[in-house]
């Protein structure tokens, strides 16, 4: 991690009864949620900054960001 630090894509999900879901493709450790769009970031944040302490305490490497590409597909239903 470099001193201006590491970006990590993450997935916000919205949620039919509310609030959003965090998935981060290069840290598949990491779940969070918020009942707001800011509240679920910031604890994406925290989650993350969480796991990359693991990793180092660990010595593991710490992964590359992992970009997502979003299509739809139509399928019979």
């Amino acid at each position: 991690m470099t001193e201006q630090g590491r970006s990590f894509t993450i997935n916000l999900n919205p949620q039919p009864e509310g609030g959003f879901t965090v998935l981060v493709p290069a840290l598949p450790e990491v779940v969070t949620e918020g009942e707001t769009r800011e509240e679920a970031l910031a604890n994406a944040r925290e989650a993350i900054e969480a796991m990359l302490a693991v990793y180092r305490e660990e010595g593991w490497p710490i992964p590359a960001d992992v970009p997502t590409e979003v299509e739809h597909l139509t399928v019979a239903a």
